[in-house]
């Protein structure tokens, strides 16, 4: 009942009293969630008359006073009495009758918020989710992928501050976070924040003293045990780097290695950002000169690995299949969803161009949509199935912030479904 009335969800219409006054809720009030009446500072109107104090809640009326409101002084402020059933009437300490509103819900209500708020299921919603209008669940998704847009691209405003406004190591941090796919993610921003590109720019003409900075900031080069050659080379190499610039490298054991598919490896990825910056110019006007052309972006990344990495996905034994391509499409695809997208977005919001946040939507709704767990989770379970990463985005933001994090009561699809059921109940009531 809380719920339902701090939501609205019986309806913005005016209502009648159980003394047949018509009342006007015109705010609900602030939930309470300590000793006293369920919520504080409510304004009502009623037969034009306006009020403001606070709102009790009960299942039914007589609750008021087995629960002994009516000798406390606390209550004394209650402009309204909510109930599920008018079984009496109530009075304040002084013998004031208490305005009661009747707002009953069914079995089935109770039922729906039971599911939505406590249920083990992983889409709590499946059982109703079919049954919501595509219109509504279309601007729910809408909602959903800017809202993961905006948190994205307040992660890239979040380094530009870091970096004092220097947007190529913005580019470099942000970047090198996509590349970790999540996994890895953390770590890899680590190497980008700890790694100046003033460093960097001395070494462009080698790819190894690149990936010696990179692996060696990453912490990755600690290991005495290693018996590879070109390990040695590289710890020897950074040993020198580190001293020359006053590095310090970062704990090796933050980095992920045992859910990482070999061609994921932090190694590669490392590698590969290594390519990437041996390759110069800056990446913010390659990718802003793209204008949010999808082909023109993967050019940027294409990168391939080639040296020792042709052949291997760590240190050590050989591959027996060779892997130069660095990135798979699908890959690349995702590496733009959570690099291109957010910088085209934080770079508008930074310099007040609109279009250049226009353009971030473009590229999503231009990129096809992943397939992930996610996404699998809400075809099969909801039918729900992705156009394209736009939509994606907004069902992983949906998943990972309001499923998973159990606010299904704050999610727009659950709040509607409970309005759809309590809609259903009054009218069958005739409320």
């Amino acid at each position: 009942m809380q719920y339902l009335w701090q939501w609205r969800l019986y309806g913005a219409e005016d209502k009648l009293l159980a003394d047949g006054r018509r009342v006007r809720i015109i705010d609900p009030g602030r939930l309470n969630t300590d000793a006293g009446p369920d919520f504080f500072n409510a304004k009502i109107q009623i037969d034009g008359m306006s009020w403001a104090g606070n709102v009790e809640l009960h299942l039914r009326a007589s609750d008021w006073y087995r629960h002994g409101h009516g000798d406390d002084r606390a209550y004394d402020s209650v402009i309204l009495h909510v109930v599920g059933s008018s079984d009496t009437y109530v009075t304040r300490r002084d013998g004031s009758v208490v305005p009661q509103l009747l707002l009953p819900f069914d079995d089935a209500t109770a039922e729906r918020y039971r599911a939505l708020s406590e249920s083990a299921q992983p889409l709590r919603c499946h059982m109703w989710i079919r049954d919501v209008p595509r219109l509504h669940l279309a601007d729910w998704l809408d909602a959903a992928a800017m809202e993961r847009l905006v948190m994205k691209s307040s992660r890239v405003a979040d380094a530009l501050r870091f970096t004092n406004g220097d947007w190529s190591q913005t580019v470099f941090i942000t970047v090198a976070r996509a590349l970790g796919f999540g996994l890895n993610g953390e770590p890899m921003e680590r190497v980008a924040r700890s790694l100046p590109l003033s460093v960097t720019a001395r070494h462009t003409d080698s790819v190894f003293q690149l990936e010696a900075l990179l692996m060696g900031q990453a912490g990755l080069l600690a290991d005495n045990t290693v018996d590879d050659q070109y390990y040695l080379s590289l710890r020897e190499e950074y040993s020198f780097l580190a001293c020359k610039y006053t590095l310090s490298p970062m704990p090796g054991h933050v980095w992920k290695m045992s859910r990482a598919r070999p061609a994921n490896s932090p190694y590669r990825r490392l590698a590969f950002l290594a390519r990437l910056l041996q390759e110069g110019g800056s990446l913010l006007s390659r990718m802003l000169d793209a204008k949010g052309d999808v082909r023109t972006l993967c050019e940027i990344f294409a990168s391939r690995l080639d040296g020792y990495w042709m052949d291997h996905y760590s240190f050590g034994a050989r591959t027996q299949r060779p892997a130069a391509q660095a990135l798979s499409e699908s890959m690349l695809h995702t590496l733009l969803i959570n690099s291109a997208a957010p910088l085209y977005h934080a770079y508008g919001a930074s310099t007040s161009a609109a279009s250049y946040e226009e353009l971030a939507q473009d590229l999503l709704m231009a990129l096809p949509a992943e397939r992930n767990t996610v996404t699998r989770l809400w075809e099969q379970a909801a039918g729900v199935v992705p156009a394209n990463a736009f939509e994606s985005q907004a069902l992983l933001q949906v998943r990972r912030e309001y499923c998973e994090q159990r606010k299904c009561m704050r999610c727009r699809l659950g709040c509607k479904m409970l309005r759809d059921s309590v809609t259903r109940c009054r009218r069958a009531g005739g409320i």
